[in-house]
């Protein structure tokens, strides 16, 4: 039986971002978005979405306090 994590209640929704989503998002920012904290491969959830090394993920997390929280990661070995 396999479970699929992004299922889970605890995990929150990752995305991986296309070119143009990294370009408009990061277009207006002081820094280059491969200063962006980093996500390992091996992570579970990086597996299960198919993402590479260079990869940018959109993690999006639901707050009591902010209502939706979106954070981004840049995928490493």
């Amino acid at each position: 039986m396999k479970i699929d994590i992004q299922n889970h209640m605890l995990v929150p929704k990752h995305e991986i971002m296309t070119e143009e989503e990294i370009s408009e998002e990061f277009s207006d920012v002081d820094y280059d978005f491969k200063d962006l904290p980093k996500i390992k491969s091996k992570d579970p959830v990086v597996k299960a979405i198919g993402a590479e090394p260079g990869n940018v993920l959109r993690i999006t997390r639901e707050s009591q306090t902010a209502g939706e929280f979106i954070t981004y990661r840049i995928v490493e070995d």
